[in-house]
């Protein structure tokens, strides 16, 4: 492509988060394709404009792509070329003339507890508090945990039926701070691989440090402070793409196809092939009571699924990276059975 042609557009939701990730495939793309123009293009999906609707309510009906259709219209209507995904928001039936493109390469999959600390004696604070390198059992009987995921919250009260578990909406800003401030939540759950892509870093004792403010300049711990402890996929099995960034485009678009196949990540697209076929194959979207986690055991793909769709139900298969996603079909299968 000469300096002359139109640009690649990339198409990405606005939030902190989505931004994050679509300007690190930005500058992938310029390092793949130096003489290549690229642009970034904010959509508001559904999801961004229901900020207020429950992610979590059973009985409210809620459609389906919400943080990807509008992106799908704008590919579809060519006025994008690529939408840039995190992968677990993208719903495994992709529209007619789309296609799963890429992905990169995995990030964290794991899942972060997030707690207030325990404060000196005399201090007052928001809330008790708790000691660096809590566990889901260490967490006292009763213990109110803030998530709107109901893959995290199954998982969790399959645990600790004790636990009381109560919604949370907003960025991950947002959830960070009521954490710390309100009272009546003794800690959340959030995506390890969503913290780093937006700067955060873990500190000395699991002190969660936030990423260099525009004004300050510097990075400072969360105030009041935080602290985070990574969950084992044996403790919390991750959602489905989680830590996965998904790349978008139309079929039979040369430009995207060559685009796509450059960044693609290999063998964690094979990992997403048997995670989603297994969704796919439970008939769910992203926020069914259901997880499963791929990687490569060896020259294995072994693929890890839980379902509480009919109590609590768990499996695991392995296979060759060729066999993905009959693996996922299977695992459903198991599952459902």
């Amino acid at each position: 492509m000469s300096a002359s042609q139109a640009p690649v557009v990339l198409a990405t939701r606005g939030s902190p988060l989505a931004l994050a990730q679509t300007h690190a495939v930005l500058a992938q793309c310029r390092a793949a394709f130096p003489a290549w123009r690229f642009e970034v293009k904010i959509i508001k999906t559904t999801g961004d404009k229901l900020q207020s609707a429950s992610l979590a309510q059973p009985d409210q009906v809620l459609p389906k792509g919400l943080f990807t259709k509008e992106l799908e219209t704008a590919l579809l209507s060519q006025e994008a070329d690529v939408a840039v995904h995190s992968l677990k928001d993208l719903p495994t039936e992709v529209p007619a003339g789309l296609t799963l493109g890429a992905v990169g390469r995995r990030a964290d999959p794991r899942d972060v507890l997030v707690y207030r600390p325990q404060l000196p004696a005399g201090q007052g604070g928001a809330g008790r508090g708790f000691p660096p390198g809590l566990t889901l059992a260490d967490l006292p009987s009763g213990a109110t945990i803030a998530t709107s995921s109901t893959r995290r919250k199954e998982q969790l009260l399959a645990q600790r039926p004790d636990l009381r578990v109560v919604e949370i909406r907003g960025n991950v800003g947002t959830r960070l701070r009521k954490v710390a401030e309100q009272a009546g939540i003794d800690a959340t759950m959030l995506a390890a691989a969503g913290l780093a892509r937006l700067g955060y870093t873990f500190g000395a004792q699991g002190a969660l440090v936030a990423p260099p403010a525009t004004a300050a300049g510097a990075g400072a711990p969360i105030l009041p402070s935080v602290l985070v402890v990574l969950l084992d996929p044996e403790v919390m099995l991750p959602a489905v793409g989680q830590a996965i960034v998904g790349l978008e485009s139309r079929l039979g678009d040369t430009r995207a196809t060559e685009l796509c196949a450059a960044l693609n990540d290999r063998t964690t697209y094979r990992c997403a092939l048997a995670e989603r076929a297994f969704l796919r194959a439970m008939g769910g979207g992203c926020q069914s009571p259901v997880a499963a986690y791929a990687l490569m055991r060896g020259d294995q793909l072994w693929l890890r699924g839980v379902s509480f769709r009919k109590g609590c139900r768990r499996g695991e298969l392995l296979g060759t990276p060729a066999q993905a996603e009959s693996l996922g079909e299977r695992l459903a299968a198991q599952l459902e059975a």
